[in-house]
């Protein structure tokens, strides 16, 4: 029967391919940068120098001031403006011109006034359109402190999270995530819920970052953590023998295979804890992840998978409780072959009317579906192919097609899926993420590299989308799914182009013959490569937006952090003029020492444990953003290997399903007519 596969791999499972995918393109060695450190402390720049007021001031066109006398006017021919003189007399101060913005905006200077008091002033000016703080900005790349974002010489791979930089000749396909965290860290009311095989929950990078989700998996022999459904989404391991390949009634002919810890990988790349001075950065920052487990050994039930969707997204699924922390995204790194056209496949008729009628009840509620392409080179798999699904296929550190890459009309948009580049040796430009050393059963926490565990696949291109789509969502968060695909595919960086003479081929629109080794166009990729700045700039509009700064996520016992929020912004023509610190939970390990309504405020460790704050910002118009994070106050708890209090069946028995379900799954069987089908985690 079919089985629906996680789209990520092991390494070996891909050498072989791999030998025959090495392409003479640009193979840049990445500048060995070396372990970041934290910024330094920098001095507020954000005002001006004692008793000179500076501020941008618009004024009304002629049209708007029919009174404008001819005396007050400017040659168009003249570049150097000359309006402060005539708008001083108005006012009755002494003003002197600064630097043009446009033809009718320009800098304005005053000696001995703070910029309050000339902003009043020159706005009760009849020609004066707005008048703003003419505020310095900093810049704010590369400020992150995890080890192995930047790489370099020690870490494997050496290019580090290259994936999440910006792009350069070196790694064309990078997604700009630094310029998407300058505008906003995310909000951890943001929740992506990862539907896939579980999480490691004792991971130090994952501290703080996952809510507690639910089990789906109702077979205990495919969910191996002894029974079925409950609220325990610990992942146990998904490793299969010899025997239970040869001889399992269950698992005979799905092929032997380690343990993937596929769910924590993704979900490492959705949300790691950034900042933290350890590990990985996330490409979320501060939103949260949902861990859905419904895949198992050799994968999961389309029922399963179905009804984690709909929990996911606040929707009610029988014989479960109510998910009280619903989700804006669903990241869903897994598929099968097979059509989502209702009557398509005679075979299994009412399987993608299950899938379409749960994406368009989840569509009404707002939230977005995201979903890798495959990884069969061949057609986008279901139910990336589902309309109303953000499918994402895979790119090649280059920008061309990953060769295990699916393609086709439906895909929306192209992200990193690693690639190797060598034949031999460790794999150059593998998606790093975090996992467990465990074959079996869950052993170490750790990260993959570029030798046998280096992650491939579109499993890891969605991720990266749906982390950027969740960033969009804390921008905007009365973005609609329509929308959220309108703005990624408007603000995509082109593919490259085709270089003359290159003997790899444009990918074809013919999906039936393989396509190992071919160049992206817009009719098999997507749109164009996922550009993270790009999309969460479009996405915030004009927006006031609240940015809660780049501050150490980890307050030591007895420190102190300081809380920046001096990057929030808003549109043109109006200022941010308050701020406003809390703690929403948590009050007993951390709390504010000293103001909380400045742009920044200095956070206490009063004991161990974990800390949710809230930053709202107010502009000149009155309109407000919030932004929240989770910090962890005090020693983070000690990686542990091997099993963990995770692993424990939930005290209050959740894993059984209720007559009624199975009664209600009985139904919709026979309704259907749906065979056993399985939605695997197989490397996409």
């Amino acid at each position: 029967m079919p089985r629906q596969n996680l789209h990520s791999s092991p390494l070996f499972q891909l050498r072989a391919t791999l030998t025959a995918l090495v392409l003479a393109c640009g193979i840049g060695p990445i500048a060995a940068a070396g372990n970041e450190a934290s910024p330094p402390a920098r001095a507020d720049l954000s005002g001006t120098p004692a008793g000179e007021a500076r501020v941008i001031v618009k004024f009304r066109s002629a049209r708007q001031v029919s009174a404008l006398s001819a005396a007050t006017r400017t040659s168009t021919a003249d570049a150097t403006p000359r309006r402060a003189l005539a708008l001083g007399q108005r006012v009755g101060l002494r003003l002197s011109d600064g630097a043009a913005v446009s033809a009718d905006t320009q800098v304005i200077h005053a000696q001995g006034l703070s910029n309050a008091r000339l902003m009043q002033a020159l706005a009760a000016d009849p020609q004066v359109e707005y008048v703003v703080e003419d505020r310095r900005r900093r810049a704010h790349a590369a400020v992150v402190n995890d080890p192995l974002f930047t790489g370099g010489p020690g870490i494997s791979p050496a290019a580090g999270q290259w994936y999440l930089q910006a792009p350069n000749a070196a790694v064309v396909s990078s997604v700009n995530a630094e310029s998407a965290w300058a505008l906003t860290t995310g909000r951890a009311d943001i929740v992506v819920a990862v539907l896939d095989s579980g999480v490691r929950f004792n991971h130090p990078d994952l501290d703080g970052k996952l809510l507690p989700g639910y089990d789906f998996i109702s077979e205990s022999v495919t969910s191996n953590d002894g029974d079925g459904r409950d609220s325990n989404p610990t992942d146990p391991g998904d490793w299969i023998t010899a025997d239970e390949d040869a001889n399992s009634k269950t698992l005979a002919g799905c092929g032997t295979q380690d343990s993937a810890w596929h769910g924590t990988q993704v979900a490492g790349l959705v949300g790691a804890a950034t900042n933290n001075g350890t590990g990985m950065a996330g490409m979320g920052r501060h939103v949260r992840v949902l861990p859905v487990r419904v895949l198992g050994k050799c994968g999961g039930y389309d029922a399963d998978i179905v009804a984690g969707m709909r929990w996911a997204g606040g929707l009610h699924v029988d014989g479960v409780p109510d998910n009280p922390t619903p989700a804006r995204v669903i990241n869903m790194s897994l598929g099968e072959i097979g059509s989502c056209t209702v009557g398509a496949d005679p075979t299994r008729p009412g399987v993608a009317k299950l899938y379409l009628d749960a994406i368009n009840e989840l569509r009404q509620v707002g939230v977005v579906i995201v979903a890798s392409a495959g990884n069969d080179n061949r057609a986008v798999n279901m139910p990336g192919n589902c309309a109303g699904v953000i499918a994402v296929s895979g790119l090649r550190h280059a920008g061309d097609k990953s060769g295990f890459s699916s393609l086709g009309a439906e895909v929306a948009i192209a992200a990193p899926a690693g690639n190797c580049v060598n034949a031999t040796g460790e794999c150059l430009y593998p998606i790093l993420s975090a996992t467990n050393t465990g074959k079996t059963g869950p052993a170490c926490p750790s990260y993959t590299t570029g030798s046998g565990t280096a992650g491939l696949g579109t499993s890891f291109s969605a991720p990266l989308v749906s982390g950027t789509v969740a960033l969009m969502l804390s921008a905007q968060p009365t973005l609609t799914p329509t929308r959220v695909l309108e703005l990624l595919r408007s603000t995509v960086r082109a593919f490259p182009v085709r270089p003359a003479g290159a003997t790899a081929p444009a990918c074809s629109v013919d999906t039936s013959v393989s396509q190992i080794e071919c160049h992206c166009t817009t009719a098999t990729c997507g749109a164009g490569m996922l550009d993270a700045g790009a999309a969460v700039r479009a996405a915030a509009g004009t927006s006031v937006l609240a940015r809660l700064g780049d501050a150490s996520t980890r307050i030591p016992l007895n420190g102190t952090v300081t809380l920046d929020a001096s990057g929030s912004s808003t549109g043109a023509g109006r200022t941010v003029t308050g701020y406003q610190w809390r703690i929403t939970d948590g009050a007993a390990v951390a709390g504010f020492t000293g103001a909380s309504t400045n742009s920044t405020a200095v956070l206490s460790a009063l004991g161990s444990g974990l800390a949710t704050v809230e930053l709202t910002v107010t502009d000149s118009s009155g309109s407000t953003s919030r932004s929240t994070a989770v910090l962890r106050a005090g020693d983070a708890p000690a990686a542990v290997c091997g099993l963990d209090a995770s692993d424990a069946s939930p005290s209050e028995g959740g894993g059984a399903m209720g007559f009624g379900w199975l009664a209600g799954l009985a139904a919709v069987v026979a309704l259907l007519a749906w065979g056993r089908r399985r939605a695997g985690s197989a490397v996409q």
